[in-house]
């Protein structure tokens, strides 16, 4: 009688339940799924069984119009990593995978998820390596918050301004919010942002209630400059570009104060003579000419692999498989080895290989050829190109290096 079994979740939801609530059989998980109602489980493959390997499973959930999904993990057991890099579990608030509410790994449940719509989705991604028994979850549809309350977020263009948690201050934010203030600024400016006051329900990992700053104006994990937490407000900081997005989210259990943050516009600096001031003057889509006072500096790198890390905003490690020289300049694409660092350079990828696309100003300088292998550190241009100046971090690399670019991938820049 196996056959039926695929039918009982589309059809009448109502005998499924009634059926189920008798025999008390204990469901099935399959690979991610779609799922829809007030209320309802989802689990990982095979659970409680161990999870299969390289795998990537999505679940859709929907509640009813009007409602917000609110996810609960009964049971978490995937491969622990404090960055949680080889087995995951993704939460999206709505169905694209674009905002996303957290990411979770280890055995340490988190509190109750909470999409922004009657939307969620779930996804978890397993790696080759150690498996446990993954995951059980609980959905539900529940009212969102009176939208006074709740509303928060938005996008500030003014030249200064100030954002705080939904209530400030006369009393706690409330549970079940998230927030995001895109802050954006004129192409030529940065956007220095301090918190003043700052109390968020504290966690080793703030896994429940958090503030998350991110480069750019989307929520990506590559261009995360902090995650925050506690009640000592984190330092100030300084956007790469124009753009900044700050995401808070409550969960449903402990609130606290929240915060009250300000920003400000400010120029960006002139390069000091690591390229000629003309350049910024330059429209940003243009080539930067290899300018002969440019060009004449000493060819030499400075620093050491540590000291430049922090400071590029992409670093890789890559073979050169096409160089290029028009005028002055050598255009390079690099088959990408490992990427440390990926800011925003634009990766393309082509079946399992990926490259990028490199300018050299100087031709010259750092002199790099075909067919041989580099750790490259350094800048991008608005189209998502990396340029490299006379005094930026290339080097040969040999497999031996790894090691200490997997050190610095592992410890975050202060900004």
């Amino acid at each position: 009688g196996g056959g039926g079994g695929g039918g009982g979740g589309g059809g009448g939801a109502g005998g499924g339940a009634s059926r189920r609530s008798r025999a008390q059989v204990p469901p099935t998980f399959t690979c991610g799924g779609v799922v829809s109602g007030e209320s309802g489980f989802i689990g990982s493959e095979g659970f409680p069984g161990v999870y299969p390997p390289n795998s990537k499973c999505t679940w859709k959930i929907t509640v009813p119009e009007g409602k917000v999904v609110v996810l609960s993990f009964r049971h978490l057991d995937l491969e622990s990593d404090t960055l949680c890099r080889y087995d995951f579990v993704d939460i999206y608030s709505g169905h694209a995978s674009g905002q996303r509410i957290g990411r979770f790994c280890g055995t340490v449940k988190p509190g109750a998820l909470v999409s922004s719509s009657n939307k969620m989705l779930v996804q978890m991604t397993s790696d080759a390596n150690t498996a446990g028994s993954g995951f059980i979850a609980k959905f539900s549809a529940a009212e969102p918050h009176e939208r006074g309350d709740q509303y928060c977020g938005g996008r500030l263009e003014k030249p200064s301004g100030t954002f705080h948690t939904p209530n400030w201050p006369e009393r706690d934010y409330p549970a079940g919010v998230t927030c995001s203030w895109h802050i954006v600024a004129p192409k030529n400016q940065l956007i220095e942002l301090k918190f003043e006051k700052f109390d968020v329900e504290r966690d080793n990992y703030c896994r429940y209630d958090y503030v998350a700053v991110f480069n750019g104006g989307e929520i990506n994990d590559a261009k995360r400059i902090g995650k925050y937490c506690g009640d000592s407000p984190p330092a100030p900081i300084l956007s790469e570009k124009n753009e900044l997005l700050v995401q808070f989210l409550s969960d449903l259990s402990l609130t606290a104060d929240g915060f009250i943050g300000h920003y400000k516009f400010r120029p960006k600096k002139l390069p000091t003579t690591t390229a000629p001031p003309t350049t910024s003057t330059v429209p940003a889509t243009s080539i930067v000419k290899p300018t002969v006072a440019l060009c004449q500096q000493k060819c030499k790198r400075s620093g050491t692999p540590e000291s430049n890390y922090c400071s590029s905003n992409f670093v890789i490690t890559g073979t050169v498989i096409t160089a290029v020289t028009r005028a002055g300049s050598l255009h390079a694409t690099i088959s990408i080895i490992n990427v440390y660092k990926e800011g925003n350079l634009a990766i393309q990828q082509a079946g399992k290989n990926m490259s990028a696309k490199i300018l050299v100003i100087c031709k010259q300088c750092p002199l790099i050829r075909r067919g041989l292998n580099y750790i490259i550190m350094g800048q991008v241009d608005e189209d998502g190109r990396g340029k490299i100046f006379p005094n930026s971090f290339v080097m040969s690399f040999k497999t031996k290096n790894s090691k200490i670019l997997n050190t610095l991938k592992n410890k975050t820049c202060q900004n």
